[in-house]
């Protein structure tokens, strides 16, 4: 059968955006127009000629609008299979009329918990219930209602409507889809806001997670992979997707996964600190007394792989660390920091070519609400677990090897600690002077992983610090560090050999802290 034609349409919505016109031109299609409280005032002061709900069901609105449209007139006229002879029936047998255009948006529950200090009482009455009631019902009977809760959908259906009187089967089970996911989105939200007022932290029994496009990127990791960015409803804080872009060109996919990993590592220091980021690791970090110095240590860490890399920045970027930036051999493709001094922000956007397209990204104070979970998906499914962000409790650290470190030495492999924690396992860092001057990121052995960050750190080896996201399988790993020049190692213990590799300390005489927590990063 043949969809019916359109006749009737329920109007009702907080997001007025479009609707005016709309509406218009529904009327002029023909399409009687029902509508409730301040939708129907709304549409009356636009001119437009609509029916009250109230009035067509015989029940007045109640309860301060708790109870509008939660009626059988309504539903019976939403759910009525135009092919099923019975419903159609009932229809004339209880005085329904059919509806077969429903146009609904939600009330603004997820702007109005956004709100600083709302309360519980204030947020209960933003969940709606009749909204999503005639959405599920109308994205149901798509093969005979047309579902729209959204503006950017208007345009299409009344095109449909003008030229044939009706819309398309493909055009209905789409805006089905459309409509079940932006109810599953809303309850969702409310979801997520109980569960953090509650302060629950347990692994929920159900979990459904629900994301906002926030741009369509050019393209994924590679050009030939579709990719977008969604953005956390009810996200907070300093982060890599709520930054505000204050120049240049529209991010990657990948500028993205690196700003965040640019943001990770300075975030967790309170001095001076930057950060430099290639394909997802370090290639330099450092801490200083400025930022400007900061900066400097940090791009001298791997002048080569800096290239084309992401910084990060955990203090306001000043016209001394922009001015760090003008070495015309450098080349930078992003920069992320809490803001950014108006004379820096004129020397970054003005000079050298590569300038006109750096993506500079402000976060604001690194401070505020982090995630609760980590995800990551799989092939059917999903895997959620604690974030790995917050600091190590130094009262479990032990020194297991005859020889001590100074307290220089434990300065520095605290900083070494502060690293290995973002590189990819199996992860080694060397550091001197709170600089990154080498890792080894990704082997499949760790041996091998020493071997690449010794040969990255160069003759600046010698003194420097060795840290390990985990433990030594083997003392191999602690030869090839003592003999390069290494001083100091950390690295969290746990393996049956331990003391083999502790031993092997003590015969070069090595001090070597165990933390008793390990840190990979798959």
């Amino acid at each position: 059968m043949e969809s019916p034609q359109i006749k009737r349409a329920i109007v009702s919505v907080s997001d007025k955006s479009g609707l005016a016109e709309f509406a218009a031109q529904l009327s002029g299609c023909k399409v009687e127009i029902y509508s409730t409280g301040g939708t129907r005032k709304y549409l009356q002061e636009q001119g437009i000629g609509v029916c009250d709900i109230s009035e067509y069901t015989g029940f007045p609105e109640m309860m301060d609008g708790r109870l509008k449209t939660l009626h059988p007139k309504v539903f019976g006229g939403i759910l009525c299979r135009h092919d099923h002879p019975s419903d159609m029936e009932a229809l004339q047998q209880h005085g329904i009329l059919s509806f077969e255009l429903v146009v609904v948006n939600l009330y603004p529950f997820e702007q109005t918990v956004r709100q600083p200090g709302v309360s519980w009482p204030e947020a209960i009455e933003k969940i709606d219930i009749g909204g999503p009631s005639l959405v599920r019902a109308a994205a149901k009977n798509h093969a005979f209602v047309t579902v729209a809760t959204s503006p950017r959908q208007y345009a299409e259906i009344v095109d449909q409507i003008r030229r044939d009187g009706r819309t398309t089967l493909e055009l209905r089970r789409r805006l089905a889809a459309e409509a079940f996911a932006h109810t599953a989105f809303y309850d969702q939200v409310i979801s997520s806001f109980f569960r953090s007022q509650l302060g629950q932290k347990d692994l929920p029994e159900e979990l459904t997670l629900g994301y906002r496009r926030k741009e369509v990127l050019r393209y994924g990791e590679n050009p030939h992979q579709q990719a977008a960015l969604y953005g956390e409803p009810l996200a907070r804080g300093a982060n890599a997707v709520l930054a505000e872009q204050l120049h240049g060109k529209e991010l990657s996919y990948n500028n993205l996964l690196d700003l965040e990993s640019a943001l990770e590592i300075v975030r967790y220091f309170t001095e001076p600190a930057v950060s430099v980021i290639k394909h997802n690791n370090p290639c330099g970090a450092a801490v200083a007394a400025s930022l400007a110095d900061a900066l400097r240590k940090a791009l001298a860490g791997d002048p080569v792989s800096a290239f084309g890399s992401v910084l990060g920045m955990n203090q306001i970027v000043d016209e001394q660390t922009a001015e760090v930036l003008t070495d015309p051999s450098l080349f930078i493709e992003a920069i992320i920091a809490p803001d950014f001094a108006p004379k820096a922000l004129e020397i970054l956007t003005s000079r050298p070519k590569w300038k006109a397209n750096v993506r500079l990204m402000k976060t604001g104070l690194l401070e505020g609400a982090r995630a609760s979970w980590a995800y990551r998906f799989l092939e059917g499914g999903l895997l959620v677990q604690e974030p790995d962000i917050y600091p190590d409790p130094e009262d479990e650290w032990r020194v297991v090897t005859q020889a001590q470190p100074t307290e220089s030495q434990l300065q520095e492999l605290r900083f070494a600690w502060a690293i290995v924690r973002h590189v990819k396992s199996n992860a080694i860092v060397i550091t001197k002077d709170g600089m990154l001057l080498g890792a080894g990121a990704g082997q499949m052995s760790r041996v091998d992983s020493v071997e690449i960050a010794i040969k990255k750190a160069g003759d600046r080896v010698k003194g420097s610090v060795l840290a390990s996201d985990a433990f030594f399988p083997f003392p191999d790993s602690i030869e090839h560090a003592a003999k390069a020049g290494v001083v100091a190692i950390i690295q969290p213990g746990g393996s049956v050999r331990d003391q083999e590799v502790i031993e092997a300390c003590n015969r070069f005489g090595l001090p070597m802290v165990f933390t008793g927590r390990r840190h990979f990063k798959h």
